[in-house]
């Protein structure tokens, strides 16, 4: 492995990190929303399934770099 590639695959570990931080906060994020809509009896918000969406287009950016 050169050089070139070694910077490459270190500015795709880094990529990696930041997705799956947030993937994290998306998870946060929801679970936040999902709690405060239970906790006043409301239904699932629509926000909910726009960040399921989200996470699993993160997770697929993910599974796409060999995470």
């Amino acid at each position: 492995m050169n050089d070139d590639d070694s910077r490459l695959r270190e500015r795709l570990v880094e990529i990696v990190g930041e997705l799956r931080d947030l993937v994290a906060r998306l998870d946060d994020l929801q679970f936040d929303l999902l709690r405060e809509a239970s906790e006043r009896h409301q239904p699932r918000p629509a926000m909910d399934k726009t960040l399921s969406q989200a996470r699993r287009a993160l997770e697929k950016a993910l599974n796409l770099l060999g995470d």
